[in-house]
């Protein structure tokens, strides 16, 4: 990203759809990761884990800088996202447990690392691959960082190992495609990953959920929360119940890292953001879990709870429509709206 200005004067080019969205959608994450990272930061007590989310604040203020300067560049209105002052009360009372923060800051590595690669494969403007390029090695380090200091705490949550298979074997039989009726075939590796994953986020997000809801002010978002938080405690069984079926324990959950706090401490708006954003990702991580497995029964259990949280998605964005809370994305012109303004 140096010599953004003289790089974007000598290409000339302009962004592309997807450009223009990744980048609007990056101004909009980092500026409410910056609300709670900042709060989180005030609240901490592990030296440890205060230097990780320092490192967090400082890659999210250093993006914010940068995404203003191209915006600037373009001409393009700078997203409202978030504010320090209006969004977080940092001299609210302990929400969440320094360990719950450690998890969190993993699972932002983690997502950073999926979403900026995602970004980075749709851009083709030197100075947007260069900024994407640079988030991404970003989001490597600060996984790197947060894995280390679990690991050192005995923190880090180990997914399941496998046996080692004394020679090569290739399926012969239809029957590893079900799992209706019958003897069911063990799980593969990928089915594992995918399920002990799925459980770590939605532990983690019923455990952020329930603090949300707790300090939430409005009562159809308080509403909304708990809903949620029960959504994904019912998911977090789901997953449980077919990886015990193959003796495999699930992780653990997050429910005792909340405090009994309901002072203002995050605006309805902020909350509501990151879970609807969550949602959002989980579709994603849903699908793709889908379909990477072959046995048939659990294809059906992502497909049925993957229409519930669609569901919760659209009442989670009309309550945000409610309140103004719903920032436009980029979008195309609209044809019809130009031709009646004549």
């Amino acid at each position: 990203m140096e010599n953004v200005e003289s790089e974007y004067k000598h290409n000339n080019i302009k962004l592309t759809s997807a450009e223009i969205t990744n980048l609007w959608t990056a101004y909009l994450n980092d500026s409410a990761a910056l609300c709670q990272l900042k709060y989180f930061e005030e609240k901490c007590e592990d030296e440890d884990i205060k230097d990780v989310i320092d490192y967090a604040i400082t890659i999210s203020e250093i993006h914010i800088r940068k995404l203003t300067e191209l915006f600037n560049l373009e001409k393009y209105p700078i997203p409202y996202g978030f504010k320090y002052e209006e969004d977080v009360n940092i001299n609210a009372p302990k929400l969440y447990s320094d360990t719950y923060v450690l998890n969190y800051l993993e699972q932002m590595g983690k997502i950073g690392l999926n979403s900026y690669s995602m970004s980075l494969s749709f851009s083709t403007r030197e100075d947007v691959y260069s900024y994407f390029s640079q988030c991404l090695a970003e989001a490597d380090r600060l996984l790197n960082k947060t894995n280390n200091v679990l690991l050192s705490k005995g923190l880090y949550i180990r997914p399941p190992y496998l046996p080692i298979p004394d020679t090569i074997v290739f399926v012969k039989k239809q029957s590893f495609l079900t799992g209706y009726f019958g003897e069911r075939r063990p799980l593969t590796g990928t089915e594992i990953t995918n399920l002990y994953a799925n459980f770590q986020r939605n532990a983690l997000g019923a455990a952020t959920m329930t603090g949300f809801s707790q300090v939430a002010k409005n009562k159809e978002v308080r509403q909304f929360l708990v809903r949620g938080k029960g959504i994904a405690k019912k998911h977090c069984e789901i997953f449980n119940s077919i990886l015990s079926e193959n003796d495999l324990n699930s992780p653990m959950s997050w429910d005792t890292e909340v405090s009994d706090s309901t002072a203002y401490t995050f605006s309805d708006k902020l909350m509501m953001f990151y879970v609807t954003t969550l949602i959002a990702l989980s579709v994603g991580y849903y699908g793709g879990s889908m379909s990477m497995s072959p046995r048939r029964d659990i294809g059906v259990a992502y497909d049925r709870i993957l229409h519930e949280i669609l569901l919760y998605a659209e009442d989670g964005a009309n309550i945000m429509i409610k309140h103004g809370w719903l920032e436009e994305p980029p979008r195309a012109l609209d044809r019809d709206e130009l031709a009646k303004k004549k």
